[in-house]
């Protein structure tokens, strides 16, 4: 389940795209089946990197004859080990809302980022988050969980916290609206979300959804998405200099 389009980063044979914060490494999976360009993937967290280079292997055979890297790095998103103007692309999906000093986190994407580098961003779009807040309020609910979600964007304060870090908006689109419904029956039934039998019937639809992909829910998390979509994704490529 991709949140970032691929196809919207401008990518080129053998650029190096970093993914910030990669979890289980969704998007560096997605990278390296294109065959095209170098794919790291960084986190804190050992247990999720773990898996993603677990999901990696099950992938297949690495790239016959081919240069390219992937892989995944244990690395603090606001102290990474690489080296200034090291990458053309980076991707941070679902990750400024975990972090505290979010802006400091920015900086290091951009000392890391080529000058003409590009970035994309998602989070979690505003008002289905506020509305999980609210379904599971404190103490102990949604916003409250250990490695939880610790602030609402403004989607206009973070576009220009981002193009004051020396970019240029490229635009957006919102993403996984069926995905919605899911966390508001979790915060709903907070209490009880890993049992509880509605929950568990909608994660089977949504599993159903990722690995068969029917036209139908494609079709209607398309029409939905702009209304109720999940994530909020912006791009950003290089400052325009006039």
């Amino acid at each position: 389940m991709l949140t970032v389009r691929f196809n919207r980063l401008g990518l080129k044979h053998g650029d190096w795209v970093l993914d910030l914060g990669c979890g289980a490494g969704r998007h560096v999976h997605g990278l390296h089946m294109l065959d095209q360009v170098n794919a790291i993937g960084a986190d804190l967290d050992e247990a999720a990197l773990k898996q993603a280079r677990e999901g990696l292997l099950s992938l297949g055979p690495a790239r016959a004859e081919s240069a390219l890297v992937t892989r995944f790095d244990r690395a603090d998103a606001l102290q990474l080990p690489y080296e200034t103007a090291s990458f053309d692309v980076v991707i941070c999906s679902e990750v400024l809302e975990h972090v505290g000093p979010y802006d400091d986190l920015l900086g290091e994407i951009r000392r890391v980022l080529k000058p003409a580098g590009r970035l994309v961003v998602s989070v979690p779009r505003a008002w289905p988050e506020r509305l999980c807040w609210r379904l599971a309020p404190p103490p102990g609910g949604y916003a409250h969980e250990p490695g939880g979600h610790i602030r609402i964007f403004d989607p206009v304060d973070l576009k220009y916290s981002i193009i004051n870090r020396g970019f240029s908006y490229q635009g957006r689109h919102f993403a996984h609206a069926l995905h919605s419904p899911f966390w508001w029956l979790k915060c709903l039934f907070w209490s009880r979300r890993d049992e509880h039998r509605l929950i568990r019937l909608y994660h089977r639809l949504l599993v159903w959804d990722l690995m068969k992909r029917p036209w139908v829910t494609r079709a209607l998390e398309a029409l939905l998405n702009p209304i109720m979509g999940k994530s909020l994704v912006l791009y950003f490529g290089p400052a325009r200099h006039r």
